[in-house]
């Protein structure tokens, strides 16, 4: 299809402009709620446009536009022993659509069994600021430009090298989300922001072997984005190391994992540590609070109101207000990381992370990147991991990887069909120094971290 043909403008309504509308249906839905007998409920209403563009050497292939609207309502009824609890969900405003909706809420929770720790959070945490964090950028482009974008950065990595002779595309993105928060407690918020995204995935062959890989990009403001060509650049770079890859001889060796696969030990440390894992003791970490579960140099922060951050958020998906905070401090699990009803089963105060954790930063020892390969001498630098084998109730931990052999201090030769292997709570205590390399577009940022030693085995 002629890129003409799809010329339009992806901002033709400022979704801000929608949260006065939000606002008035959540508030609608709170009475209808109240009306039909709930004892206290809460509403959730979001709205979404977006446009999503793929080429493929360089012709278009996709264009999605998607325009999505949504209700989320949890009610309560009082119970003998407690609250009894239930949800539903609506796309549709009609007035008999919304009652109907709160009436299936209800139905449901006349009909399961009641808990004394259910409910709404304290009127007390709710947030009452709402700091304007700068998450708002629509990208005022047209549809034909946005694909042009897409194909300079395809076709700069295509140009890179004769080896890089196929492509799985190049996607940009542009979203955009007006998110509003009630409950009978009178508490009413909303949130607003904005997401961009370009990214290239290129094939190389040699030997008559071929290999994958990609780069990109993403931010709360178009103009914080790489230019296309570096972002096709760097995926061909990437692309082409991995050519003529090695096995390596299985043993304990010291590994390093880069930042783009780092931030997956955070998020290892952050499910062990969730209230839910805890309060079942379905997580190796959940007698750990209060003592040292990590290498004594590392803390984790959350930086909720970071301005444009991915993860930023004056509340959390109670409406419980967000803070900062160490999950873990020199080590030592210092947090919890807890929703209400989390807090309530194990006696604590819930830490503002219903639905999740916002902006982590993994901290600690840190060495320029080279300088940590210096030290590491002989390795595995692990810039991919395949495979699900991580054990959340022991820890133990077994993953298919890829990347390139460390010897005198750098980067060898690619290796692949590697399995490395060991268990988190030795893994993480044994993080000799993090490099200064963070990956800052994720709502996790790590450097590389450097483990003493793993069980490294080669492919046969």
């Amino acid at each position: 299809m002629p890129t003409a043909e799809l010329h339009r403008s992806t901002s033709v309504t400022d979704l801000r402009e929608r949260e006065g509308e939000l606002r008035d249906r959540v508030t609608a839905i709170l009475e209808e709620a109240k009306r039909q007998g709930s004892a206290a409920a809460e509403v959730s209403a979001g709205e979404y446009r977006g446009l999503a563009v793929s080429v493929r050497k360089g012709e278009l292939e996709n264009v999605e536009f998607n325009r999505d609207r949504g209700f989320s309502l949890t009610v309560y009824v009082a119970g003998e022993h407690g609250l009894q609890k239930g949800s539903a969900s609506t796309s549709d405003v009609r007035t008999e659509s919304i009652q109907a909706m709160v009436a299936a809420a209800l139905n449901l929770a006349r009909n399961t069994e009641a808990d004394r720790y259910a409910g709404l959070p304290d009127v007390s945490e709710q947030a009452t600021a709402f700091p304007d964090l700068d998450l708002f950028h629509p990208w005022q482009v047209e549809t034909d430009a946005v694909v042009e974008l897409a194909q300079r950065c395809e076709a700069a990595g295509l140009a890179e090298d004769a080896r890089i002779g196929n492509s799985d595309g190049a996607q940009a993105n542009t979203q955009q989300a007006c998110q509003v928060f009630g409950n009978s407690q009178g508490f009413l918020g909303a949130q607003s922001g904005t997401r961009h995204s370009l990214s290239c995935v290129l094939i190389a062959e040699a030997n008559g072997a071929m290999q994958r890989d990609y780069w990109y990009d993403t931010g709360r403001h178009p103009e914080v984005l790489a230019d296309p060509e570096s972002i096709g650049k760097q995926a061909a770079v990437r692309t082409l190391r991995r050519l003529d890859p090695r096995s390596v001889t299985t043993g304990k060796w010291p590994v390093v994992f880069a930042p783009v696969v780092a931030a997956g030990l955070v998020g290892h440390v952050m499910s062990a540590i969730a209230g839910g894992a805890v309060y079942r003791k379905a997580s190796w970490l959940h007698d750990a609070l209060g003592t040292e579960a990590l290498a004594a140099h590392l803390s984790i922060h959350e930086d909720p109101l970071r301005s444009r951050g991915v993860g930023s958020a004056a509340f959390d998906s109670e409406g419980v207000a967000t803070r900062a905070k160490q999950f873990v401090a020199n080590g030592v699990i210092e947090s919890w990381m807890l929703s209400s009803y989390s807090a309530r089963r194990l006696g604590m105060a819930t830490t503002g992370n219903a639905g999740g954790a916002h902006n982590l930063r993994l901290t600690g020892r840190t060495l320029p990147a080279a300088e940590l390969l210096r030290e590491v001498g002989t390795g595995l630098y692990v810039t991919e991991l395949m495979g699900q084998g991580v054990n959340g109730v022991t820890g133990d931990y077994s993953r298919g990887a890829s990347g390139f052999w460390i010897e005198n201090g750098e980067l060898a030769y690619p290796v692949d069909n590697v399995t490395i292997a060991g268990n988190l709570k030795e893994m993480l205590k044994q993080v000799e120094a993090l490099g200064d390399d963070v990956d800052r577009r994720g709502n996790t940022q790590a450097g590389s971290v450097w483990i003493r030693q793993m069980t490294v085995a080669g492919g046969t």
